[in-house]
């Protein structure tokens, strides 16, 4: 038995729900394969923290969620049960947490975000980050300076910084992972998080997941977060604002919805259905949450 309990998982069952059906030999392309069919089958959101629902990492209740109930989850749901899924293919990797710090300075910003490291025997390594959202849909190679344009997403990864100065730029012997977006309507490179090589374990999840999912600080415990990534478009619904982003960065469209129109929503722009209780839920929570701006 691995850290990642892959010995507990369907493997069938979570290669259905991601449409896969390549091989799955350990190889970097089976990786990218694997890793873009995730990365854009299974949504990103925070919902059952807003219905009192507590997050449950084992493979038992991520596979009755995200792959039989077919909800998504954040990022430590993600890498946990990809983990598993490459635990019993066969791959080698650490896990790892990181900051995220979308532009803002990195010592104020808690480490909260899930990454695995893939590493092959000729040394090759990749990280993998089907838990952010928003991609990337395949690995990316650990190479400082290396670029990728993935169907037109654009990303980088920088390595760790040297000089004087280096730990007010980046923390010691982290990495960074920049994406190509807008901010304030102008699009351009942003530091999306930052991460060490420190490799992490299924207990490290546990308690970053537990601050996350209830500390009234946790922006997820504030309003609802969903995404849904695919080679096309970006979907995100933060509070009640609806926001669609092209390849290039550039801002498609945004729209504000009503609370109840979010079960509706949430079925026909992230493929979420909810169950009539759980529907019910949301809606009563959604208007009392601290996140949500008032209208």
């Amino acid at each position: 038995m691995g850290h990642w309990h892959g010995d507990e998982l369907d493997r069938d069952a979570v290669l259905a729900r991601i449409g896969y059906t390549g091989d799955t030999a350990p190889t970097p392309a089976t990786l990218a394969a694997l890793h873009r069919a995730y990365a854009t089958s299974i949504p990103f959101e925070n919902l059952d923290i807003l219905i009192d629902r507590p997050i449950r990492l084992d493979v038992e209740s991520l596979q009755d969620k995200m792959i039989h109930r077919r909800h998504g989850g954040y990022c430590f749901e993600h890498a946990a049960l990809f983990a598993a899924l490459l635990e019993s293919l066969g791959y080698r990797f650490s896990a790892l947490i990181g900051r995220v710090t979308l532009g803002a300075p990195p010592h104020n910003r808690p480490a909260t975000h899930a990454l695995l490291l893939v590493e092959f025997a000729d040394g090759a390594r990749y990280l993998c980050d089907v838990g952010f959202g928003r991609g990337p849909l395949e690995p990316l190679e650990l190479v400082d300076g290396a670029t990728v344009d993935q169907d037109g997403w654009r990303l980088r990864l920088t390595g760790p910084q040297t000089g004087d100065d280096a730990a007010a730029v980046l923390p010691v012997a982290d990495w960074a992972l920049w994406q190509r977006t807008s901010v304030d309507g102008e699009v351009g490179w942003v530091d999306r998080h930052r991460f060490p090589l420190a490799p992490k374990f299924p207990i490290d999840f546990a308690v970053a997941s537990h601050f996350v999912s209830t500390s009234p600080r946790s922006p997820f415990t504030m309003r609802p977060f969903v995404q849904r990534f695919t080679p096309e478009r970006h979907d995100t619904l933060d509070g009640d604002t609806v926001t669609t982003i092209a390849p290039d960065g550039r801002i498609v469209e945004t729209r504000t919805v009503a609370v109840e129109e979010l079960p509706q929503l949430l079925a026909d722009v992230f493929d979420i259905d909810l169950d009539d209780d759980e529907a019910r839920a949301l809606v009563a929570a959604v208007p009392g949450l601290p996140g949500l701006t008032p209208r």
